[in-house]
């Protein structure tokens, strides 16, 4: 039976915070759906009204914040579509890197994807298949006219990860790279020199690939 309490909307939406706060302290096999509770001023009943139990709730809050973000940087539209490959590539490798760094949204989705990263759960599949997926798909369709007609599936998915990868390292290294580079800075001018220097490096690479024999690149 429905109570005030466990119904309202705002009781969900406290829920998907106070989870994402202790999913990302403790991760999902650590966490506890009482603590959660109590940080959210929700009565245990609630996880199950809206999120079916524990895994529900983790699997939403994973989604939640990917959907949050991409609704801060959308990736779409009649400006992105009528771009060119290099264009687009320009669109997408900025709105990653400006993903990767908000300070708003960051640490919970950082820290929950590095838990996923050392103990996957059955909800990286999920979000995998239905936002990151997605996202892969548009890159892939960029990789793929950039390098031409001849290029193979596997120089098509390595220049993906490549692409990615660098940005990835970015943000995952942060520890190393301020002890190495003290002098680099993440402030939004500098993300956009990041941003504009990624592309450029994969815009390189990938028209040097394209130019290149086809003897030259793994099969």
């Amino acid at each position: 039976m429905k109570t005030p309490s466990s119904a309202a909307p705002e009781t969900r939406q406290r829920l998907l915070l106070a989870a994402g706060e202790i999913f990302a302290a403790r991760g999902y096999r650590h966490a506890t759906v009482r603590e959660i509770c109590r940080r959210a001023r929700a009565n245990l009943a609630a996880v199950n009204y809206h999120f079916r139990d524990k895994e529900g709730l983790y699997t939403e809050v994973l989604a939640y914040a990917h959907r949050r973000a991409l609704e801060k940087y959308p990736l779409d539209g009649p400006e992105y579509e009528a771009l060119d490959a290099a264009g687009r590539l320009r669109i997408f490798i900025r709105h990653i890197i400006l993903k990767l760094f908000d300070d708003d949204m960051t640490a919970c989705r950082f820290k929950l994807m590095a838990w996923e990263m050392i103990e996957p759960t059955a909800a990286l599949d999920s979000l995998v298949a239905n936002i990151i997926h997605p996202l892969e798909q548009r890159l892939h369709l960029i990789v793929r006219e950039l390098l031409g007609p001849a290029a193979t599936a596997t120089q098509v998915r390595f220049c993906e990860l490549s692409i990615i990868g660098q940005c990835l390292h970015h943000r995952h290294a942060q520890p190393v790279i301020r002890r190495l580079f003290p002098q680099l800075r993440y402030s939004p001018e500098d993300l956009q020199v990041l941003a504009d220097h990624i592309t450029q490096f994969s815009l390189k690479a990938l028209r040097g690939l394209a130019g290149g024999q086809e003897g030259d690149h793994p099969s």
